[in-house]
């Protein structure tokens, strides 16, 4: 009696077949699926590079002058702050919100007068502690608006606040404390790390 179907050896090796190739297609669906999930796991470059320590040399930086450079995401800027502006930071301590800076964020060797490891450099966060926008930096002839007896220091447009050149906050302004100064330590008399929490003067 005729059969409309192949041979049983036929048909087990064709199913063999179809099975194996099934399987084979199969693992590789997988695998290409899987590299783009398993490569999620994995930071990329840009990530990696957010939080990485920030080397910056200052030895084109004159007194009075600033550079800005960014560390995870915000605005870091070193102030190279000039021998009267250093004097005039005891001038403005009534005016000032906190000038021990107990209730803000600086390490543990900012938190003096200068709120620096050296008078000289001020190394600041610049965003305003009110709603993060980064302010202007006014010297001692170029004073805010209704600023009486300015000796210099930062001010935001945004809300109107004020900080001195060691970053503290003014009295009666939105921001409610002195700007955060971030790790950072020295390499050597020209160059400083942001993001190396050190404190010890090279």
């Amino acid at each position: 009696m005729s059969s409309d179907f192949p041979p049983e050896g036929v048909n087990k090796g064709r199913r063999n077949f179809l099975l194996a190739s099934t399987t084979a297609v199969g693992a590789a669906g997988v695998a290409v699926a899987a590299v783009p999930f398993i490569e999620s796991w994995t930071p990329s470059a840009k990530a990696r590079a957010v939080g990485a320590p920030v080397q910056v040399s200052v030895a084109d930086l004159k007194p009075g002058g600033i550079k800005k450079v960014q560390w995870r995401g915000q605005t870091i800027g070193i102030l190279r702050r000039t021998p009267e502006e250093v004097t005039d930071l005891s001038e403005v301590v009534p005016k000032l919100n906190d000038p021990d800076s107990q209730d803000s964020i600086q390490p543990e060797y900012a938190q003096n007068d200068y709120r620096s490891i050296r008078d000289e450099y001020l190394v600041v966060n610049m965003h305003c502690t009110h709603l993060g926008c980064v302010p202007s930096v006014n010297n001692k002839d170029n004073p805010p608006p209704g600023a009486e007896g300015w000796v210099g220091g930062f001010y935001c447009p945004c809300h109107k606040s004020k900080f001195d050149f060691a970053g503290r906050v003014y009295k009666g302004v939105p921001a409610p404390t002195n700007l955060t100064v971030p790790p950072y330590s020295f390499v050597d008399d020209e160059t400083l790390v942001i993001g190396v929490d050190s404190g010890s003067v090279a």
